[in-house]
């Protein structure tokens, strides 16, 4: 029931309390109702398509599912910031809109397209869309993200390195008291499938997202919420399309093996201006801090950190996302398709990690490439005198970033 108000568009942003808040509506919720265990009650999720004076339609996970409305049902305002059954309003059908977060409780049909209201809890889109800029801001001045380097369990502390295009700075996290740990789930990079975590399960090489408290220098950070997951890199020539499948076949050009990458799920599919790709590779081999295209300096803090729920994995540069930053400025290249691909071409794309290393569910994925995998072809796959995941670093692909 995670993901019962939870938005699918790019512009969410998650909250932890919201997460833990929404799963025990739902069971609070199913509990009153199977007090009856001869009606078997259910309680069902969904986004508002249409709304009248006798009937919703709600688009669930299932499909669509009519609610039909009688002079018993009961209107609930379930506040976006602090959401509990405890602190909801009454509310009137009139309050219901198209695109509004609906949870409906009542006994489903034996067609399981029908079910009576008993109970309607509203989220409205509204009330959504100003928690999500409130919890953007947050995100902003008290996000970090990087790549997990150790974890001492005794101390209960995190290293992370923070990558910018050619610099890092390593982070020590400690969890604060009441600290929510979050893992992501495989070939998943939504904040709503995200399971509960625990210091345990974070291991070097993982990605790491925390909201939270840096120190003076932004070396040290006590982190309230944080969010994990095991993610790859993978880089290689485009073998064969299947624009019909919405996937690719390529090479490795670390393994010499074929992968086969799903692209239905991707959060990103953009192509590199080859001029730029140039530039940056080239600051790559240089080793030094370089230039960002338009002047901002490269790896530095540019005003914050996006907030998980509008990230893919590997996106994030240095930590931090700003006006200029990279990730701004990959989100303006040209958006590809499967059919924009042609074989013989380099690409790079991250995935979660996996048992099946022959086939990946992309979650971004870039084009035009070919000057990054050089560069690692020419340094053996070093950066700074370092190993790198994969062999290679993209800027907006090479894992300091987690989420959505």
């Amino acid at each position: 029931m995670n993901k019962i108000f939870s938005l699918q568009k790019k512009a969410d942003i998650p909250v932890l309390r919201y997460f833990l808040s929404i799963m025990f509506i739902a069971v609070s919720s199913a509990a009153v109702l199977a007090q009856d265990p001869v009606l078997k009650p259910s309680t069902i999720p969904g986004d508002v398509v249409s709304v009248n004076s006798d009937k919703i339609v709600l688009s669930t996970k299932a499909g669509m599912l009519n609610v039909n409305l009688t002079e018993a049902t009961i209107y609930k305002r379930v506040d976006a910031e602090k959401p509990s059954l405890k602190t909801a309003t009454d509310a009137t059908l009139a309050d219901i809109k198209t695109g509004d977060k609906l949870l409906v409780t009542g006994v489903l049909s034996s067609s399981g397209n029908e079910i009576p209201a008993r109970a309607v809890y509203l989220m409205s889109k509204s009330d959504i869309a100003e928690r999500n800029a409130k919890e953007a801001a947050e995100w902003s001045t008290r996000g970090i993200s990087g790549k997990v380097t150790a974890v001492d369990a005794a101390a209960g502390t995190v290293s992370i390195d923070v990558r910018g295009i050619s610099s890092t700075t390593k982070v020590v996290l400690t969890p604060k008291s009441d600290a929510k740990f979050l893992r992501y789930a495989p070939n998943s990079v939504k904040f709503s499938d995200a399971v509960a975590g625990s210091l345990g399960q974070i291991k070097e090489g993982d990605m790491l997202r925390a909201l939270g408290d840096k120190n003076a220098d932004g070396t040290a950070f006590a982190a309230e919420t944080i969010l994990t997951g095991a993610f790859r890199t993978v880089a290689g020539t485009v073998k064969s399309v299947d624009a019909a499948k919405n996937e690719v076949v390529i090479t490795d050009f670390q393994t010499k093996t074929d992968v086969t990458v799903d692209l239905s799920s991707a959060s990103m599919m953009k192509r590199f201006p080859e001029e730029m790709a140039q530039r940056l590779a080239a600051a790559q081999t240089m080793g030094v801090s370089g230039s960002r295209p338009g002047g901002a300096a490269a790896g530095g803090n540019n005003g914050g950190e996006r907030s998980p729920r509008t990230e893919g994995a590997g996106g994030q540069q240095g930590g931090q996302r700003g006006p200029g930053g990279i990730d701004d400025m990959i989100e303006q290249f040209p958006t590809i398709t499967a059919a924009d691909l042609k074989p013989g071409e380099m690409i790079a794309v991250s995935s979660t990690k996996t048992d099946n290393d022959a086939r990946i569910t992309a979650i971004k994925f870039l084009a035009g490439v070919e000057p990054f995998i050089r560069v690692a072809q020419a340094t053996g796959g070093r950066r700074n005198g370092r190993a790198v995941d994969g062999g290679f670093t993209v800027p907006g692909l090479d894992g300091t970033d987690i989420s959505q």
